[in-house]
């Protein structure tokens, strides 16, 4: 299994808004399932960053983009494959 860091940057502020509490229960259930060991927001309104488990990198991108806010335009994604060296999570 390796990790992946999905950047998830701010490109519409009011859909955001709109979908936030629909992006948190994908998160959650996500997290609920193993597949998101982490996530959080930007605390200067950038945008926030969620941590994948998974396969590969195509694999992890059909989940963001099932994310209602990359799903509703409300975000843009990047997804980059993340050396983890420390898991204090678990």
């Amino acid at each position: 299994m390796k990790y992946f860091a999905a950047f998830l940057p701010m490109k519409d502020k009011e859909l955001s808004d709109k979908y936030r509490q629909a992006h948190l229960d994908f998160l959650n259930k996500l997290k609920d399932e193993g597949t998101i060991p982490a996530y959080g927001r930007f605390v200067d309104g950038a945008g926030g960053l969620v941590i994948y488990k998974g396969e590969s990198q195509e694999e992890v991108e059909e989940l963001v983009k099932q994310d209602p806010f990359v799903a509703e335009g409300a975000r843009d994604f990047e997804v980059h494959e993340w050396a983890l060296v420390s898991d204090h999570w678990k």
